[in-house]
């Protein structure tokens, strides 16, 4: 029977999930020995939660007996950023508003970028990013946003994968130089895409904060509206509005952890 902590959480539930995160955090396959090593739990309970996992298909089990993530966590997953673009919808309108440019929310989706929600300017000349387009994380304002909160092996892993085509000539085109963009962004806690995903286009992204989110929203726009003086008044709000949703959606919980 679980057993509740004083969080309010139920015990056993809290374990299962924590093993997870730490079969996702190895980067492939993790063997049994390694995981007990990772987590402060006796063997038994380790095995009877991966009997549990390995069930409904949340976790795989190799012929190596190493354990893997299972396929029905890809539906989660798609569900879950299905649902981003709606839950997000009121803060990027208010960004839209306050700012007269588009409002975007962006995730991380393996090693692409994927637009999961947007607000259009009212402007006839104006940033349209279709909801569900994928980009390459290196060369968009929410992509680097999200890769400034990865160490630079991960960061590595992703644009070895992806490769690091140029959409324009503004854009990163070796590893050492989106490493340097990337100091940028973390120095300043902001991103800018120099137009570098679209020529005529600048765009100021921040991530929402969270030990995992993987999201980030930015406000684009043409660069003759989107200049420095645009940035001076968008990087409070869209902070403001990335705080918001950190907490709206769960994740200022391991940012405060």
């Amino acid at each position: 029977m679980a057993t509740k902590q004083s969080s309010g959480g139920v015990q056993s539930v809290e374990r299962a999930f924590h093993l997870l995160e730490v079969i996702a955090a190895a980067d492939g396959e993790i063997s049994l020995s390694a995981l007990s090593q990772s987590v402060d739990l006796p063997l038994p309970t380790i095995h009877r939660l991966l009997r549990t996992l390995v069930t409904p298909g949340y976790v795989r089990q190799l012929p190596n007996r190493a354990y893997v993530l299972g396929p029905r966590l890809i539906w989660l997953g798609e569900s879950a950023t299905r649902q981003l673009g709606p839950t997000g919808r009121p803060v990027l309108q208010r960004l839209a508003d306050e700012l007269g440019e588009s409002a975007n929310m962006a995730a991380l989706d393996g090693q692409m970028i994927v637009y999961v929600g947007q607000v259009q300017s009212s402007r006839s000349m104006r940033m349209f990013t279709e909801v569900g387009r994928r980009a390459y994380p290196h060369a968009t304002g929410v992509g680097k946003a999200i890769l400034a909160g990865m160490p630079d092996s991960e960061v590595e892993k992703i644009v070895r994968a992806t490769g690091m085509p140029q959409p324009t000539p503004k854009s990163a085109a070796t590893f050492d130089e989106l490493l340097k963009r990337l100091e940028v962004v973390r120095e300043q806690g902001y991103a800018i895409d120099e137009e570098e995903q679209e020529l005529g286009v600048r765009c100021y992204s921040m991530a929402v904060p969270g030990e995992h989110s993987r999201i980030a929203i930015s406000v684009s726009g043409p660069s003759s509206r989107v200049d420095t003086a645009f940035g001076e008044r968008a990087v409070p709000l869209l902070r403001d509005a990335a705080a918001q949703l950190s907490r709206e959606m769960g994740l200022e919980q391991s940012v405060n952890a």
